[in-house]
């Protein structure tokens, strides 16, 4: 049988209460007879295996690796900002 919480509107009582799904909910507070509200509990959720989302969506192809990280001049930002000899002006007459 589920567990229902309730909260009082007037005077923030809380309580819970067994109740079957086909019950009347709880309506006034046990303690100033004041209306009252259903609580709301969040619900715990836990994925269990090897992996949740490798193994039920993987694609028919061989498994995608991330690139390798370069550690090169190349990839530094100095080399970037530096002309290649292509690059700048010809000082040589045409």
């Amino acid at each position: 049988m589920p567990t229902y919480g309730y909260r009082c509107t007037a005077c923030s009582h809380e309580f819970e209460r067994e109740q079957r799904i086909t019950e009347e909910p709880i309506k006034v507070c046990e303690r100033c007879d004041a209306p009252v509200k259903k609580i709301i509990y969040p619900v715990g959720i836990s994925f269990k295996g090897s992996g949740f989302y490798v193994n039920d969506y993987k694609g028919s192809g061989p498994a995608a690796t991330p690139a390798p990280v370069t550690t090169t001049a190349e990839s530094s930002p100095a080399a970037a900002a530096t002309p290649t000899p292509a690059a700048t002006p010809s000082t040589a007459k045409e």
